[in-house]
């Protein structure tokens, strides 16, 4: 989650709110929270994003992108300007490693003391190993925070007034004259641009997290274990038993110390996994935030894992079964579900992940795959972030799920294929035989050109040409080549596949920023912009930002997809095959029922064959 600024650093959580009230000053809030690895892994590696995107620059104009969104500024009791991610995260007992619960932002405000006179025992175990990453990171922050400490000491003694520890991002707060500006852990990683290869040291999403997090951020759930054979989180029913008692109580506190605060809350996104026993406490808390607040978005993010470490035929049933109740349950509570993975499929066997022409991934590595995801998501989520015209996350969500079809798609082309020096028209135009992104949601496109509803982002062109750039008396190659204006083109490009179809475009000239510890998985054929180059680019240059675009859509594709879910999992007679599975629930009717209540999402999706689109009082009257 990008770099740290001194005495804090920008972090996402589980749940988010978000956006920008147009025409107000205000900031449309959003609550992110993310429910267990690789909902963890993504939004973690989403917060690196943003975080890396922050300016500190005290004269840079303000970005693109309004951080404040999903960043709240506080201070300490020292006085100390914090800005964090406003996030909520749940994990599992064991899933923390070298991350403190409470974090290091508030050290030494407690300073009571807890005594006992009474004999006692004392049990040493050695503390995990921090990696290389970590170790730096820990050591720029201390070079810096001596440095801010020894600055605004010796420069503001005099003046009488306290500054903050941390520049505030973006210059969204302009400091007071005299105001010290420091040096911060994102321009030191970015100068040094060192490579880290951390394939084999990260085994939790806290072993690359770049951030710091507010104290409330984190809750642990100690019944369950993050890893061995005892004490697993692995069915739905035990997610959805957790969610009461002091857990509940946990919970509705931090909603409420962070809704509270909110200018104005837009609503809120939920990333969790879709896999295991999360999936049931995911859709316990998509419920209590429709019961609690309704009328504000929730925008839920299904997370799925390729392949897990100690994977079995009971566990693909395991999985198989999770996904089809958190789908089911997911979509009925949130504003819109949208499944994120690069699993070829969500039932047993599924398709191989899909290839991206121009990365060298492991699909099997939760740190690899949630790169590739974290950077479609930091693109899908543009819409409702943008400093100016932005649109509010339930607005967003809403036009996707006319007529009860409350599950979309994602896809991504990650990153833009784009070469070097060219423009949009040229870029579209190598692309003119089929799109160029792939399936983000185990969902593959389907033809006929009809989408129900369709987002389109591109961003990361801020050096490229835009419009068409040919000299005077030229013919144009394509009809892309007439148009001067980017939007115009993209408009185009999406209407020569989508004739009919209702689309929202973004674009977005900053890119998005791929700093450590990002994995190092694009072709040496990237610049260090991240766009195709005819030369290689001499050894040990990094690729420090990339464009990328991505969609996010409702169509018939999905009736496919979902009816597939459904008959996979109607196939299954559970009371044989995973008689545990229903041991903590749900009861064997809630199960066929919510299997009904899949079919009947599916054949909302359906077009028939004149082409006229089918609502779920349709469907109603068909059954």
């Amino acid at each position: 989650m990008g770099h740290r600024p001194p005495g804090g650093t920008p972090g996402l959580s589980p749940i988010l709110v978000d956006g920008v009230h147009e025409g107000s000053n205000r900031t449309a809030d959003i609550l992110c929270s993310f429910l267990q690895v690789p909902a963890a892994t993504s939004s973690v590696t989403f917060g690196v994003y943003q975080d890396a995107a922050l300016s500190y620059e005290l004269e840079s104009p303000p970005g693109e992108i309004q951080s404040d969104v999903v960043f709240r500024e506080g201070q300490t009791l020292g006085g100390h300007v914090t800005y964090t991610p406003r996030l909520i995260a749940m994990d599992l007992k064991g899933s923390l490693r070298t991350l403190r619960q409470e974090g290091r932002l508030y050290d030494g405000e407690d300073t009571s003391a807890v005594t006992w006179e009474g004999g006692f025992m004392m049990h040493k175990e050695s503390p995990p190993k921090k990696n290389s990453f970590l170790e730096d990171l820990d050591r720029l922050d201390e070079e810096i925070l001596a440095e801010v400490d020894f600055s605004s000491n010796s420069q503001l003694q005099h003046s009488g007034k306290k500054t903050p520890s941390a520049p505030l991002p973006e210059a969204s707060h302009q400091p007071a004259s005299g105001a010290v500006s420091v040096e911060t852990v994102n321009s030191r990683l970015t100068r040094v641009q060192k490579s880290y290869r951390l394939e084999g040291s990260v085994k939790v999403w806290s072993d690359f997290l770049r951030i710091h997090l507010h104290p409330r951020t984190i809750s642990v759930i100690q019944q369950y274990n993050h890893d061995g054979e005892a004490h697993r989180l692995e069915a739905f029913g035990q997610g959805e038993s957790l969610l009461k008692g002091a857990l509940l109580e946990e919970l509705e506190d931090k909603l409420h110390f962070f809704v509270e605060e909110c200018d104005y809350l837009q609503g809120f996104q939920l990333l969790c996994d879709m896999a295991d026993g999360f999936a049931g406490l995911g859709s316990k808390v998509t419920e209590l935030l429709q019961d609690s607040y309704g009328g504000r978005g929730v925008l839920t993010w299904g997370v799925c894992p390729v392949s897990r470490p100690d994977s079995s035929p009971l566990k693909n049933l395991y999985h198989l079964l999770n996904c089809t109740l958190g789908v089911v349950h997911m979509a009925a509570h949130s504003s819109l579900l949208c499944p994120l993975t690069l699993r070829g499929g969500l039932g047993r066997q599924p398709r191989p992940p899909p290839e991206f022409p121009h990365l060298s991934y492991d699909p099997s590595l939760w740190y690899h795959s949630s790169a590739v995801l974290a950077l479609a998501l930091d693109a899908l989520t543009v819409p409702y972030r943008l400093r100016n015209n932005s649109v509010p996350l339930w607005q967003m969500a809403d036009s996707l799920a006319s007529g009860g079809r409350t599950v979309a798609a994602a896809y991504g082309a990650v990153p833009f294929p784009m070469m070097h020096g060219s423009g949009l028209p040229d870029a579209l135009s190598a692309c003119a035989e089929a799109l160029p992104w792939k399936p983000l949601s185990a969902c593959p496109e389907a033809g006929g050109g009809r989408r129900y509803g369709q987002w389109v982002t591109l961003r990361g062109l801020e050096s490229q040409g835009l419009g068409s750039c040919l000299p005077a008396g030229i013919e144009p190659p394509t009809p892309l080549h007439r148009l001067c204006c980017g939007e115009d083109v993209l408009t185009a490009y999406m209407s020569s596949f989508y004739p009919s179809s209702p689309l929202a475009l973004q674009l977005v000239a900053t890119p998005s920023k791929v700093t450590p510890p990002f994995p190092q998985i694009f072709s040496s054929s990237l610049s260090s912009q991240g766009f195709l180059q005819s030369e290689a680019p001499p050894p040990g240059v990094p690729t420090v930002s990339v464009p990328v675009m991505a969609s996010l859509q409702s169509g018939p594709a999905l009736e496919p997809w979902l009816a597939e879910l459904h008959r996979a999992a109607s196939a299954i007679d559970v009371r044989r095959l995973a008689p545990s599975f229903l041991s903590q629930g749900p009861e064997m009717i809630d199960y066929q029922e919510a299997l009904e209540q899949l079919h009947l999402l599916a054949r909302r999706y359906r077009d028939d064959s004149s082409g006229v689109m089918r609502s779920s009082s349709d469907e109603e009257e068909d059954d």
